[in-house]
């Protein structure tokens, strides 16, 4: 894959200006002897400064190369400037593949990197663990017990059969569904952290159990069902885009007006008690916000793990426990990293695309071993 001059010097200028924040931090770290307010805040800006102008590269390059045949970087603008002032309609070739093809997939990957690392981080706050995900509460189990049922069986279902939105509706509820089943095994066994995890453990063996089983009869349709078990934006297209990318960003940005909640919740539940908090009520209240969230996500684009789990715990380890710094940089860091998984999974072995779950995994395994073998003993600052 040949890249131009243009994509080198944009590259450069992030580069740039990432070690001009990150020496200026440095030394006012020094200067003040400690990890203040003021220095996160620096931190958060140094964060943001690479990773928004990184994503929006990344996007631009997930519209400018694919399997169809490539563009510059300013011939992608240009052409996706033109296809949007056409509404859509009479479009050339190149407008063809950035307009129909790239731009709602790219938008989809963007919405599903944001939803999953804003989940992430409301259910290590809610559940006090920055090791689980957010499929800890059999979310992902049940969406993916449920298209895989939807996918083997097509049109003998009945159910919106030959709809576009038939395995993503069936995921949805299917989600929805077993999350209820670890809400109501937490509840009666205690209603505690501890009780969410393990009712969520619980679940999800049983229905990835009997996933197996479905997938044994699945025939000439095993490989349309893995596929989907392991993530894909393929199923991404203008008639479903909205449905994702609306509620994914809406319920993401939500999470910002709660992290002062968030924040009381680490303290434990006696001293958020004191301070006026609801504990209980709240914490459902996210644990079902955060379900929700991760259910649209799975729906449309199957189960892609990892994001929810590293981009929050990256965030932390440079920015400590703080939500109100840790959920902005993670809702950023979180659309950058699934735009640069998904570019890759397209790119990397044309013209077959690889399954994004497992790149997600490739590419976040090694970052989080290395994070938390240099930076693990530093976790709170």
């Amino acid at each position: 894959m040949f890249i131009d001059a243009e994509l080198i010097c944009m590259l450069f200028v992030i580069l740039a200006i990432s070690l001009v924040c990150i020496i200026y931090i440095r030394k006012k770290e020094a200067i003040e002897g400690k990890i203040s307010v003021r220095s996160r805040k620096r931190r958060l800006l140094a964060v943001l400064s690479l990773t928004l102008p990184s994503a929006f590269l990344i996007f631009m390059l997930s519209l400018a190369y694919g399997p169809g045949g490539s563009m510059s970087l300013s011939e992608t603008f240009s052409t996706l400037i033109s296809a949007i002032s056409k509404g859509g309609s009479g479009l050339t070739v190149n407008e063809i593949f950035v307009y129909y093809s790239r731009l709602p997939r790219a938008l989809g990957a963007l919405a599903v990197g944001i939803g999953l690392a804003t989940a992430g981080v409301m259910f290590q706050a809610i559940i006090r663990n920055p090791l689980v995900d957010p499929y800890i509460t059999g979310v992902s189990s049940g969406a993916g017990l449920a298209a895989v049922i939807g996918i083997v069986m097509g049109s003998s279902i009945g159910f919106m059969s030959g709809s576009v939105f038939m395995i993503p509706v069936m995921a949805m509820i299917g989600g929805l569904l077993a999350f209820g089943a670890t809400m109501l095994i937490a509840e009666k066994s205690g209603g505690s952290s501890v009780n969410y995890v393990l009712g969520g453990v619980i679940v999800a063996f049983a229905l990835s159990a009997v996933t197996t089983l479905v997938l044994t009869f699945a025939g000439d349709r095993l490989h349309g069902a893995v596929f989907w078990l392991f993530g894909s934006f393929t199923r991404i297209e203008w008639s479903n885009i909205w449905f994702l990318f609306i509620p994914a960003l809406a319920i993401s940005f939500l999470s910002l007006f709660w992290a002062r909640e968030l924040n009381l919740v680490l303290l434990g539940e006696d001293q958020a008690k004191q301070m006026g908090l609801n504990v209980r009520r709240f914490n459902v209240i996210v644990l079902i916000t955060a379900s929700l969230l991760t259910a649209v996500c799975v729906a449309f684009v199957g189960i892609i793990g990892f994001v929810g789990l590293v981009v929050p715990h990256m965030c932390r380890m440079v920015l400590g426990g703080d939500h109100r710094f840790v959920l902005p940089a993670s809702i950023a860091l979180g659309g950058m990293f699934l735009l640069l998984t998904d570019f890759i999974s397209r790119m990397i072995y044309i013209p077959y695309q690889l399954p994004v779950g497992a790149i997600t995994a490739i590419i976040g395994a090694p970052i989080f071993a290395y994070l938390l073998i240099k930076k693990g003993r530093m976790y709170d600052g």
